[in-house]
């Protein structure tokens, strides 16, 4: 009996490193939220741990409301090294549809977006969802505008931000993207 609970108090040690490897997940993405216009709810643990995360606040009917072609391609062009792209519509700036089915419309119909759409919810101040939140305050900056554009390490960890005119494509986003992919 004694070499029994021996082996198996030394069997658990053994897995005891990998069940928490399996199950930490960093602060900042232990979040979930509605997917648009989907009963699926993401867990950003489950989706985005490992990854290296882009996180945009868009708008359906801003001037920068084209960038999700390019944000698009970027995701479509390393989506297999790793990257993740999550956009939350936002009405903080008033340039979003009340109607989810319209941001829907604008997203997947006129832009052809496959990443991760969240349903609408506030980005900024004191009603700021809690990943925001969160982000906001490893940033220690909150969103200017739409398409305001945070980068997250695999690791989880607030890495830059950048505003609403740097561009997804061929810029020092994306050549940040390439580097923190390899």
């Amino acid at each position: 009996m004694k070499t029994l609970l021996s082996l198996l108090t030394s069997f658990s040690l053994m897995l005891s490193p990998v069940a928490l490897a399996e199950t930490s997940c960093p602060d900042l993405l232990q979040y979930s939220a509605q997917k648009l216009r989907s009963k699926e709810k993401i867990d950003f643990c489950d989706k985005f741990s490992g990854k290296t995360l882009l996180v945009v606040n868009t708008a359906s009917k801003c001037g920068f409301t084209p960038q999700f072609k390019q944000l698009e391609t970027l995701y479509k062009k390393y989506q297999n090294q790793g990257l993740e792209i999550v956009g939350f519509p936002s009405d903080n700036f008033f340039q979003e549809h009340d109607d989810a089915e319209k941001t829907a419309e604008v997203c997947y119909l006129n832009y052809g977006v496959t990443f991760t759409m969240l349903e609408t919810s506030e980005v900024r101040g004191s009603d700021a969802n809690p990943f925001y939140k969160k982000l906001i305050e490893a940033a220690d900056t909150s969103p200017k505008w739409n398409f305001y554009k945070y980068l997250i390490d695999k690791n989880g960890q607030f890495v830059d931000v950048y505003s609403s005119r740097t561009e997804p494509l061929d810029s020092k986003l994306e050549a940040k993207i390439k580097q923190l992919l390899q």
